[in-house]
């Protein structure tokens, strides 16, 4: 029992809940290891595109964060296993400065994910969860909803094979978050066609795959981050599957674990 991808307050778009009242309600749930990967500060020069520029963390309250849960995991560390980590955005186009980053902070951490929020188009970067209109924007943007699909997980490609370092996140994050919103824009066209080649990449890196209940509570989705489907294949290719709430205020702890397939998760 164990929840490997919880945010945190220094998370802008998150709750206010204290560190400790996520340790508290992560010990109702009878959980053994908890796992804080809060949205890592965005790249200098990188410009988030959301309206209200809340996609991570500011780097002013990175230090505060990184002292903030290492005290949470002393403190509980007889009742609860509490991880230091990050959730890292890979961006196309700032490899190297997230390398860098990671070769400055990579050694603090105990835990980290690597995912895909934005994906560019010539000069232009896009988040696409961050809204149904939004995401409408981004099909007018690319012509269909084919071609979003053909950069979301081209660009979760590009995520798998970059070269960030010796502390590159082995965890690739949600990899099916362009699904959020597929109830009111549904693909006409099996997800398969695409994931299998991100899930034969995994298995050629011996990654792992954060199995996200977080899309099954989205109105639009429905399902977990991968669906069943493309969670047995991975199971299938013996990647470890590792759950993840993605929770953003503590009463989000464990949220979707009663659709995880216990069956289905891999320790690491």
């Amino acid at each position: 029992m164990r929840d490997q991808h919880v945010h945190s307050p220094y998370c802008p778009h998150g709750s206010t809940d204290t560190l400790e009242a996520y340790v508290h309600n992560a010990k109702k749930h009878n959980l053994r290891e908890i796992s804080f990967t809060e949205h890592a500060p965005l790249p200098q020069g990188f410009i988030d595109p959301t309206p209200l520029k809340d996609s991570a963390m500011s780097w002013s309250d990175l230090p505060q964060y990184l002292k903030g849960v290492q005290l949470i995991k002393e403190k509980y560390k007889r009742d609860i296993k509490v991880n230091v980590g990050l959730e890292i955005d890979y961006i196309e186009g700032f490899e190297h400065e997230t390398r860098a980053f990671l070769d400055e902070y990579g050694l603090l951490l105990d835990d980290s994910i690597l995912s895909v929020h934005f994906i560019k188009k010539e000069n232009n970067y896009y988040c696409i969860d961050y809204s149904e209109d939004n995401f409408h924007t981004i099909i007018q943007q690319y012509g269909n909803i084919r071609f979003v699909y053909d950069k979301y997980f081209d660009t979760l490609k590009k995520s798998i094979l970059s070269d960030l370092g010796p502390y590159k996140p082995t965890r690739i994050g949600h990899i099916t978050l362009v699904e959020k919103f597929k109830k009111k824009y549904p693909a006409p066209f099996e997800l398969s066609s695409y994931s299998n080649t991100i899930l034969d990449l995994i298995v050629q890196k011996k990654y792992s795959l954060d199995y996200n209940g977080a899309g099954i509570v989205k109105p639009l989705c429905g399902e977990t981050y991968p669906p069943l489907s493309i969670a047995t294949e991975a199971a299938k290719r013996k990647i470890p599957l590792i759950y993840g709430s993605d929770a953003h205020s503590a009463k989000d702890l464990m949220q979707g674990y009663e659709f995880i397939n216990f069956n289905l998760l891999i320790e690491n």
